[in-house]
C-alpha cells in the first residue's frame, strides 16, 4: 500500500479540509516552516511499505532553515539544533559513529519515518500550531503503521511522544522510551540509552536489514 492509499479515508474528511483550510491562511499571513512544499515530506521519503522505524517529534523547528519535513531535522545552512547535538552524542556513544551533518534524509530513505505530531509552525513561536488539528492527522498515520505492519521500532523520546504509545499495539511491535534528548532531559536517561543499537538488535532479531546510521 502506498501513504495516498492510507491515507485517502483521512484527508477526504471534514476535519482535514479545516485543518488544510487553517494551515494555508496561516501560511498567507506570515512565515511559517518548513516550505510549504515539505509539509510532507517525511511522508515523501519514507514510503509506506519501507517503515521499519518511526521516530516521534513534536513540531518542527521554528528557526530560518531548520525545518525541512523531518523530526529533530536541521539544515547544513544553520548551527546543529541542540537536540540533534544530542542525538548525535547518543549515537557516538552507542555505535562510535560520528555524524558530521544535519541532514537526516539518509535515514529517512532507509525506512525511519522522522514524524513531527504537529507538522507546521509559525517563525519562531515555538509549538503555536498545535491546535490547528494536525494531531488527528499524524495519529492516524501511527495507528495505521501499527495496524497494518508488522514489527516496526517506535521510538518515543520525552513524555510528549511516550503519550503515542496508545495508539500502537505492542503484541506486533517495539517500543523504545527514553528521556527527550533536549539539553532539558537529556541526562534524565536519554544519554546512555543506546537507541540505535537497540533498534538495530530487534530489526536484526525479525531478518531485517540494520539502519546504517
Amino acid at each position: 500500500m502506498t501513504w495516498k492509499e492510507i491515507l485517502a479515508p483521512i484527508k477526504q474528511s471534514d476535519a482535514f479540509t479545516t485543518l488544510w483550510n487553517k494551515v494555508k491562511q496561516e501560511y498567507a499571513q506570515g512565515k511559517c516552516f518548513p516550505p510549504k512544499e515539505q509539509i510532507f515530506r517525511a511522508l515523501e521519503l519514507t514510503p509506506f511499505e519501507e517503515v521499519k522505524v518511526v521516530i516521534i517529534g513534536q513540531d518542527p523547528y521554528h528557526g530560518d532553515f531548520q525545518a525541512n519535513g523531518l523530526c529533530f531535522f536541521g539544515s547544513d545552512q544553520v548551527k546543529t539544533p541542540p537536540s540533534l547535538q544530542n542525538i548525535y552524542k547518543e549515537l557516538k556513544d552507542d555505535l562510535s559513529i560520528d555524524k558530521n551533518t544535519n541532514e537526516l534524509e539518509s535515514w529517512a530513505k532507509q525506512g525511519v519515518l522522522l514524524l513531527n505530531a504537529t507538522l507546521t509552525v509559525r517563525a519562531h513561536s515555538p509549538n503555536s500550531h498545535k491546535d490547528l488539528g494536525w494531531e488527528q492527522f499524524t495519529d492516524f498515520i501511527i495507528q495505521e503503521v501499527s495496524e497494518k505492519k508488522d514489527n516496526v521500532v517506535f521510538v518515543l523520546w520525552g513524555a510528549f511522544a511516550q503519550k503515542k504509545a496508545s495508539l500502537i499495539d505492542t503484541q506486533k511491535h517495539f517500543i523504545i522510551k527514553s528521556a527527550h534528548p533536549s539539553p532539558f532531559s537529556v541526562y534524565r536517561g536519554f544519554f546512555g540509552s543506546k537507541p540505535f543499537s537497540k533498534i538495530n538488535s530487534y530489526l536484526a532479531s525479525k531478518n531485517l536489514a540494520k539502519i546504517e546510521w
